[in-house]
């Protein structure tokens, strides 16, 4: 009996070279992909001389069509792609690799292109130990809460972010995190692709009037700059508290001053008192 498999097949992030041999023999294969976004998937076969069949599979459909998709997968080879990259990394995906093992479907990836893989290894920043967070928050108030729950993390952080929403969170960036080295890769791999290293300040400065899909590495805080964070919260602390400030009204400044988690403040302010 022939064993049915489920291929998580990754796409170029923009230009079509950027696909390895497996994924197109896999594609040229299987009896059904399934796309996050038809059109451009078909673009992609028709560049390869691929003929199969294409079904869409994305953010809105992404439940209903899951039972569909595993009664198909239990006959038929089928493949999973997204519009660019690995799939179920911030794309559809991850609820069909979990319900297909599950059921005991063999799922097999077909690495390739990652736009978070290359933003880092161009980035100039530490590879060694990173974040990835995805997308950030589209409204400013989780934006900034998000922001100031890593302000303390050492490694490397990698973020996606829209242009309508770039300059935005750029000023949330400067304010919460402050200066640190920042790379900011712009439309990688295609025509007018811009890799930009250099300060928050800089990129806001720089990119006035943000277009194209944006991927942005940032430096983790220093170890020395958290001793002296450290050093920073309780003379903040202290200083409120000989001016008769109280607890509800001192953490919120602090927070907002240095950056850092409310809980880690509190427990600051607690060890004071």
């Amino acid at each position: 009996m022939q064993l049915i498999m489920l291929y998580i097949v990754a796409t170029p992030i923009g230009n079509l070279e950027d696909i390895s041999l497996r994924a197109i023999r896999i594609l040229g294969e299987v009896k059904l992909i399934a796309a996050e976004d038809t059109r451009k998937t078909r673009h992609l076969l028709t560049h390869y001389k691929i003929k199969c069949p294409v079904t869409s599979y994305h953010e809105f459909n992404k439940l209903s069509k899951l039972p569909a998709l595993l009664a198909r997968a239990e006959v038929d080879d089928i493949a999973l792609v997204s519009n660019a990259g690995m799939p179920g990394i911030s794309d559809p995906g991850y609820e069909l690799v979990s319900a297909a093992a599950q059921k005991g479907i063999p799922v097999i990836p077909i690495p390739g292109s990652s736009v978070v893989i290359t933003a880092l290894a161009v980035s100039g920043l530490p590879t060694n130990e990173f974040i990835y967070l995805g997308f950030l928050p589209r409204k400013k108030s989780q934006r900034r809460t998000m922001l100031t729950s890593i302000a303390v993390e050492t490694r490397t952080i990698v973020v996606f972010e829209a242009p309508h929403r770039f300059q935005s969170a750029l000023k949330d960036l400067l304010e919460i995190l402050v200066e640190r080295k920042i790379a900011i890769c712009r439309e990688m791999t295609k025509l007018h692709e811009e890799i930009f290293r250099g300060s928050i300040g800089e990129a806001i400065d720089h990119f006035d009037k943000p277009r194209g899909e944006f991927t942005i590495v940032i430096q983790g805080k220093l170890e020395k700059d958290r001793v002296d964070t450290g050093n920073t919260l309780e003379n903040e602390l202290r200083t409120l508290q000989q001016q008769g400030v109280n607890a509800k009204e001192a953490i919120p400044r602090v927070v907002k001053s240095t950056g850092l988690p409310k809980k880690e403040v509190y427990k600051a302010w607690l060890r004071l008192t």
